[in-house]
């Protein structure tokens, strides 16, 4: 079995990464889900709001975006318009994408780096709502700053640069050395 990118899924270290990406999008909707649950019963059962929830949801949801862009990618989920690919020789398909790559890997790479730098300028701002939930519960603050709201962008665009070159490797691989992928099938059987 293969994933969409044509990456063997049973090979263990993409097996891992499966499960460590779904377990991430699983427990982030149920935080989410729970804390908004709590909130609104706090809001209008006992009339009392929490006052970090609405900017702890709103960092996951963020931290959600750009971490798991990557998987619906891989899994062949985000829109594409193929009504001329899917007249033209796969040779020719390809070829298109590797014109099309080009800029789009430079636009992943560019948000990469400068994600990074723009997130690095936030090192002393702390996260009010952690500081808040935090303090509550030990008596001092976290102390944990905004750069980790805002490296979320460069990590999911990482991420996202790493499955769509494994993409175009794995697709090209397969278009110009088919006998490769019947020969490890066989092995594998």
């Amino acid at each position: 079995m293969t994933t969409q990118t044509g990456v063997p899924a049973a090979h263990p270290a993409v097996a891992l990464y499966d499960r460590a990406m779904r377990f991430l999008a699983g427990s982030s909707m149920a935080i989410i889900t729970v804390v908004m649950l709590v909130q609104v019963i706090a809001r209008y059962i006992f009339n009392a709001s929490l006052i970090w929830a609405e900017e702890l949801c709103r960092y996951i949801l963020i931290w959600q975006t750009f971490l798991f862009i990557s998987m619906a990618f891989r899994q062949g989920e985000l829109v594409a318009v193929d009504i001329l690919t899917n007249l033209m020789p796969r040779k020719a398909v390809y070829a298109m994408r590797l014109l099309v790559a080009a800029p789009i890997v430079a636009f992943l790479a560019l948000m990469v780096k400068y994600g990074y730098d723009f997130a690095s300028r936030f090192t002393k701002q702390t996260i009010p709502a952690i500081d808040f939930i935090w303090t509550s519960l030990t008596g001092g603050p976290a102390g944990l700053t905004v750069i980790w709201i805002y490296i979320s962008v460069s990590v999911g665009m990482a991420l996202l640069l790493m499955h769509f070159v494994i993409s175009l490797y794995v697709d090209g691989k397969a278009l110009f050395f088919p006998h490769e992928d019947r020969e490890a099938g066989r092995a594998a059987s």
